[in-house]
């Protein structure tokens, strides 16, 4: 049984995780921003332990991951998932947007890795997933700074594959494509209709493939896998 955080678990992706793990008999917790009610719905179907915080702010992370492992023991398993996205013209992108997404999306993600690195490293073993996008690797036109920050989760997977790999820890990124989550609820029949003809599955994915990848490359079957970027795109990044 392996204690296993995941990061924006409250719906989406994040939530098909915590459902997954909690499946598969592990310890969960999760983290989310805001949605108190889709939190508590997650954590009374699973019985996953669900904490507030913000995970760009640094200090806050560290608390959440210190209640984590008073509760559970040291951290196994990190699925770092939290994100936001935001669609808007290059030249409209303001200072304040730019900081938010980075802030939230690749700082986010570094600050929880490296906090969880430590249990990780002290055990020599452990895994971790960053949820990237499809449009980290081929770029989103107006989601220039969404497309920036998935990108750089891409090198910060290879990186770190490399540096942690001595202590026989897993860095992996999985990429989805067009996911049927609340993320994309606001995109028009016809925009998603777009997407699934541009697709060579020619249709929408859903967050439980997203969460079955992750959990396969946290499984003992995946054992030698690092440094590798997944798409779970139904080939639209091809």
């Amino acid at each position: 049984m392996a204690t296993v955080l995941i990061t924006g678990g409250s719906r989406g992706i994040g939530r098909a995780c915590v459902e997954y793990f909690c499946n598969r008999g592990d310890r969960v917790a999760f983290l989310y921003r805001a949605n108190e009610k889709a939190a508590r719905e997650v954590s009374e179907k699973t019985g996953a332990l669900g904490l507030c915080v913000d995970v760009s702010d640094p200090e806050a992370a560290i608390d959440a991951i210190d209640k984590v492992r008073r509760e559970y023991g040291k951290i196994d398993v990190l699925v770092s998932n939290a994100g936001i996205a935001q669609i808007k013209l290059f030249t409209e992108i303001t200072n304040e947007d730019w900081r938010h997404m980075i802030d939230t999306n690749l700082s986010g993600a570094f600050y929880v890795a490296r906090e969880v690195a430590k249990d990780m490293i002290s055990k020599q073993g452990g895994s971790i997933v960053f949820v990237g996008s499809m449009w980290g690797k081929v770029g989103a036109s107006c989601e220039v700074h969404y497309s920036a920050s998935k990108a750089a989760l891409r090198g910060m997977t290879l990186a770190l594959a490399k540096e942690l790999g001595p202590s026989h820890i897993t860095v992996n990124c999985v990429e989805p494509g067009v996911i049927s989550t609340d993320m994309n609820a606001s995109l028009d029949k016809e925009t998603l209709n777009s997407l699934c003809d541009q697709t060579p599955l020619c249709r929408l994915g859903r967050a439980e493939e997203v969460a079955d990848a992750i959990g396969f490359l946290t499984s003992p079957n995946a054992s030698f896998i690092t440094g590798q970027i997944i798409g779970v795109d139904g080939g639209f990044a091809l």
